[in-house]
């Protein structure tokens, strides 16, 4: 048979599709080794073989980081999409859970509405496993971007990644009901740690309104952010979702303008099992209902 007509009988090997996910994912050798639990000449081998099979280079191996080439992209999402359909059938045969999905939820989602939906959900679709993270937004779009989750909700600021789905996010300046300090100076502060969230624009507001201020609270935990808000430690910018009656709600008599430069927004993959685009949509649905 002339080679122009031969059918392609490449049969792709899960274990290098696995690997080359995992480097893309990782942008190191060294790392996804380690997380493969390999040596790096092996996975590199691996990769090369690979390479050598379809005829083309799928890792740009000349910066620090490794990125996958365009030709890469294209066979990362065919490989995930095959090793997402492997594990299912493995799972399937043996009987037990036929799809696993990794949520990444800030911790002001992994309450109320959200997890009743979520719950609802898995009663619906037993064979579902869900795997739900909570934490600040940076760290899990950090763990989304390392392949280690399939759905993320985070807030950011609008526009800054382009999402599947997003909604204005509305948040509020909020002091203690019972203890309130708003009048001291310089006004006490209560704020997720450098870099997170509101921080910067909380400082930006207070100075243009030329009020002086100092952090007299820092914590990662929203539980903590809302304890120390209500007994009195400072003033906080917080999702209007997690305002407490502890809380009393600041604005224009006080002086605040509203921030509008955050959002919510989701995101899975283009070749998400179809079962993360159900939960997506499930997302979508709460974030439309708090618009409302």
């Amino acid at each position: 048979m002339p080679d122009s007509i031969k059918p392609n009988r490449a049969i792709y090997d899960l274990d290098m599709l696995r690997t080359v996910v995992m480097v893309a994912d990782c942008g190191s050798f060294t790392t996804a080794a380690a997380r493969l639990h390999s040596t790096q000449s092996t996975v590199t081998q691996k990769v090369r073989r690979l390479e050598e099979m379809v005829g083309q280079q799928l890792l740009d191996r000349s910066n620090r980081e490794v990125h996958p080439t365009d030709a890469g992209e294209t066979l990362l999402g065919y490989a995930r999409h095959l090793l997402a359909v492997s594990s299912q059938l493995t799972e399937a045969m043996s009987g037990g859970v036929t799809v696993t999905v990794r949520i990444g939820l800030p911790d002001d989602f992994v309450a109320g509405k959200t997890m009743q939906a979520l719950a609802a959900f898995n009663r619906r679709n037993p064979t579902v496993k869900l795997e739900i993270t909570g934490g600040l937004s940076r760290d899990l779009m950090s763990t989304y971007d390392r392949g280690e989750l399939d759905l993320v909700l985070i807030k950011q600021r609008r526009h800054s990644r382009e999402a599947n789905a997003c909604q204005p996010e509305r948040i509020e300046w909020i002091d203690s009901a019972q203890y309130p300090c708003f009048a001291q100076d310089p006004i006490p502060l209560v704020t997720f740690p450098p870099r997170g969230l509101y921080r910067d624009d909380m400082i930006g507001a207070v100075e243009a309104m030329g009020r002086s201020w100092r952090i007299a609270f820092t914590s990662s935990s929203l539980a903590g952010i809302q304890e120390a808000v209500a007994n009195g430690l400072g003033v906080s910018l917080l999702p209007s979702r997690v305002v407490t009656g502890g809380h009393r709600v600041l604005g224009a008599e006080q002086g605040f303008k509203p921030i509008k430069v955050f959002e919510a927004a989701i995101f899975h993959r283009p070749t998400a099992d179809p079962m993360v685009m159900a939960l997506a949509e499930i997302l979508i649905g709460i974030l439309r209902a708090e618009a409302e």
